[in-house]
C-alpha cells in the first residue's frame, strides 16, 4: 500500500490507497477503498500577510503603536491648568508581573504641584480594583496683561479620586465606578467674585458584552452625576449664590451581526438634569435654571471587510422641557483602502453638545452666569443652550508609504447651532467673563505627519488652518483659533533614559475694533531617568521662550517654569 502526502492550506495529510488501485487494475475481486486522513497542525511561526497588520489607522483619530505597560506617566503641562474634564477612571488591563503600584510627586516655581497615585488590587483572575488619586497645580504671582506691570497672585488647584471595579463574566464585564473632583481657584483683582470651587462627583455602573463574534451583543449603563458651582453672579450681593446639578444618564446599544462583515446598531442615550439651589433671583422670582430631559436615538449600519468600512447611521435629539425639541444631523464615515497602505475617507458627522456645568468649565473656568439684561447688545447669557453640530463633514487622505511614517491631509466643514463661547467686560471697577452663544461655522484644512524607528525615536507634526464666521456676535471669534500648529519629538536613547521636546501654537482671529488676543506659544521639554530599579526622577519646563499670552482672555500664564520630582514603582 503506497500513502501519498499533500500539503494544503497549511495542513498535512497523508492519504492511503491499496496498491491494487495504483496500478488502475480491473480485477473484480476487491471493489472497496481504504482511505485514511491524518490530519497534523503544522508549526508555523510566521504571521500569514504580515504586512497587512498595524499599517494603516482608522478613520478615527490615529493612535499610537502599543508601548510597555505603564500607569499615567505622563506629565501634565502646568501650563495648561486648567484645561481638560474629569472622565471615569477605568483600570487597564496589566501584563502578569507588572507591579501594581505607582506614586509620583514633583514641586516646581511659581508653586507647580504635581502628585499622583495609582494601584492595581488584582483580587482574582476575574476581579480588579484600582484607586487613584491625583493633585496638580499652580500658586504664584503673575503678570496681568493689559496693564501696566500689575502683579496678581494667582492659585488652581485640582483634585481628582476614583475607584474602578472590574468583575469578568464569561462574555460579559460588570464595571462598577465612582470619581470625586475639585477645583479651588481665584479671579483676577476687581472681578465680580473674588475666587471660585467647583465639586464634583459620579457614580457608574455597566455591563459591557465582550464577545465580538456573537451574532447579539449590548452593552448598558447608568451613571449619576453631580456638580456644584460654589459662586456665580446671580444678585452677587448674596452670600449664598451656588447651584447643584444632578444628572442622571442612562445609554445603552444592541448590535446585531448580519454576518461576519457587517451589522446593525441601534444606540439609545437619555439624560435628565435636574438643579437645585440658587435657581432663581429672589427679588423677581424668575427662574434660571429649569429641569430638563435630552434623548438621543443613534441607528447606524456597518460594514467592514479588506476593501471598505463603511458606518451610515443618523442622530436623532430630542428635548423635553429647554432648548429646541427636536433635530436630525447624519453620522456617516466611509474610507477605502487600496495598494494596502492609502486610505481615502470622508465624513460627516454631528449631534449635541451638553452644556453642562463640567462643559462650562472646560471652556472658560472663569466664565460667570450673569443676571438678566435686557438692554445688553452682546450675546450673552444666564443659562446656556445646548450646542448642536448641524454637520462636521470632511475630505481626507492618509498613507503609510514606508513602514513608520504616515501622514494624513484633511479639509472639512462645520456648522455649529448656539456655539458656547465667551465674553470680556469691564463695567466700572469690576470685570468679568461671561458665557454667551451664537450660530458659527468655519472651514478648516490640515495636515499631520509621523514617523517612529523602532522604540529609538519618534517624531510628529500636525497644522490645521480655521476660517470661522458668526452669524451675529463677531465678539466671539476673538477667542477661536485660527492656527494650530503642535510638534513633538521623542527620543529614547537608552532603555533608562525618555526626553520629550514639544512646541505648541495656537494663533488666535482678530476682531476689529474689540480685541485680538496674543497667540499661545509654548516650548517645552520633559525627561525621565530610571535610577534604580522602580525608582525614576523626571522634570519639565514649559514656556522655554517665555512668551506672554492666554489660555483665557485677560488671564495670564506663567513665564518659563519648571517641575521636577521621583516616581515610584511596587
Amino acid at each position: 500500500m503506497k500513502r501519498s502526502h499533500y500539503i494544503i492550506g497549511g495542513l498535512a495529510l497523508a492519504i492511503s490507497m491499496p496498491s491494487s488501485l495504483q496500478a488502475q487494475t480491473t480485477q473484480p475481486k476487491d471493489t472497496t477503498m481504504t482511505r485514511t486522513v491524518v490530519v497534523e497542525q503544522e508549526y508555523n511561526p510566521d504571521i500569514m500577510d504580515a504586512s497587512k497588520i498595524n499599517v494603516l489607522p482608522k478613520v478615527e483619530e490615529p493612535t499610537v503603536s502599543k508601548k510597555e505597560v505603564e500607569y499615567a506617566t505622563t506629565f501634565f503641562p502646568a501650563t495648561s491648568v486648567p484645561a481638560g474634564l474629569m472622565r471615569p477612571y477605568t483600570g487597564k488591563e496589566v501584563q502578569p508581573g507588572t507591579p501594581p503600584g505607582y506614586v509620583r510627586a514633583g514641586y516646581g516655581n511659581y508653586g507647580n504641584l504635581d502628585v499622583l497615585g495609582n494601584y492595581l488590587f488584582r483580587l482574582s483572575k476575574k476581579d480588579k480594583l484600582n484607586v487613584r488619586f491625583q493633585m496638580d497645580g499652580m500658586d504664584g504671582k503673575l503678570t496681568l496683561p493689559f496693564t501696566d506691570g500689575e502683579k496678581w497672585n494667582a492659585f488652581y488647584y485640582r483634585t481628582r479620586a476614583n475607584v474602578d471595579y472590574t468583575h469578568q463574566f464569561d462574555q460579559f464585564d460588570l464595571n462598577i465606578a465612582g470619581n470625586f473632583g475639585l477645583s479651588n481657584f481665584n479671579f483676577q483683582p476687581k472681578s465680580v467674585n473674588s475666587k471660585q470651587k467647583f465639586t464634583s462627583g459620579d457614580f457608574h455602573a455597566g455591563i459591557h458584552h465582550i464577545d465580538e463574534t456573537a451574532p447579539l451583543r449590548f452593552h448598558a449603563e447608568t451613571n449619576l452625576l453631580m456638580y456644584e458651582r460654589q459662586h456665580n453672579m446671580f444678585n452677587e450681593s448674596e452670600a449664598n449664590t451656588g447651584i447643584r446639578e444632578t444628572i442622571i444618564r442612562t445609554k445603552g446599544d444592541v448590535t446585531g451581526a448580519i454576518g461576519d462583515q457587517q451589522s446593525i446598531t441601534i444606540a439609545l442615550e437619555m439624560n435628565n438634569l435636574l438643579y437645585s439651589g440658587y435657581t432663581k433671583d429672589v427679588a423677581t422670582e424668575d427662574e434660571y435654571f429649569k429641569n430638563y430631559t435630552t434623548l438621543l436615538l443613534n441607528p447606524y449600519y456597518e460594514l467592514d471587510n479588506d476593501d471598505w468600512k463603511l458606518h451610515i447611521g443618523a442622530n436623532v435629539d430630542l428635548s423635553f422641557g429647554f432648548d429646541k425639541s427636536f433635530r436630525i444631523s447624519p453620522d456617516i464615515t466611509a474610507q477605502y483602502i487600496f495598494s494596502d497602505s492609502y486610505i481615502v475617507y470622508a465624513k460627516a458627522t454631528g449631534g449635541k453638545q451638553l452644556n453642562d456645568f463640567r462643559r462650562l468649565e472646560s471652556i472658560c473656568p472663569y466664565g460667570e452666569l450673569p443676571e438678566a439684561n435686557t438692554t445688553a447688545t452682546l450675546g450673552y447669557v444666564q443659562r446656556p443652550y445646548d450646542t448642536y453640530e448641524q454637520i462636521n463633514g470632511s475630505i481626507g487622505f492618509k498613507a503609510s508609504p514606508y513602514p513608520g511614517l504616515w501622514f494624513n491631509v484633511f479639509g472639512g466643514y462645520q456648522n455649529l447651532k448656539n456655539d458656547l463661547s465667551y465674553l470680556g467686560f469691564d463695567p466700572g471697577n469690576i470685570s468679568y467673563l461671561s458665557f454667551a452663544q451664537d450660530n458659527t461655522n468655519n472651514l478648516y484644512l490640515g495636515g499631520e505627519i509621523s514617523y517612529d524607528y523602532k522604540d529609538i525615536l519618534g517624531i510628529s507634526a500636525k497644522y490645521t488652518y480655521r476660517n470661522w464666521d458668526s452669524q451675529t456676535e463677531k465678539y466671539l471669534l476673538a477667542v477661536k483659533p485660527v492656527s494650530e500648529m503642535s510638534f513633538n519629538v521623542r527620543v529614547h536613547p537608552i532603555s533608562a533614559l525618555n526626553i520629550n521636546l514639544g512646541y505648541d501654537y495656537v494663533g488666535r482671529k482678530e476682531v476689529k475694533e474689540y480685541a485680538k488676543m496674543t497667540a499661545i506659544n509654548d516650548l517645552h521639554i520633559r525627561a525621565s531617568c530610571n535610577i534604580f530599579k522602580g525608582v525614576s526622577v523626571y522634570a519639565q519646563a514649559h514656556n522655554l521662550l517665555n512668551k506672554k499670552y492666554q489660555y483665557y482672555w485677560g488671564y495670564p500664564t506663567e513665564g518659563v517654569n519648571f517641575l521636577g520630582g521621583l516616581s515610584f514603582r511596587f
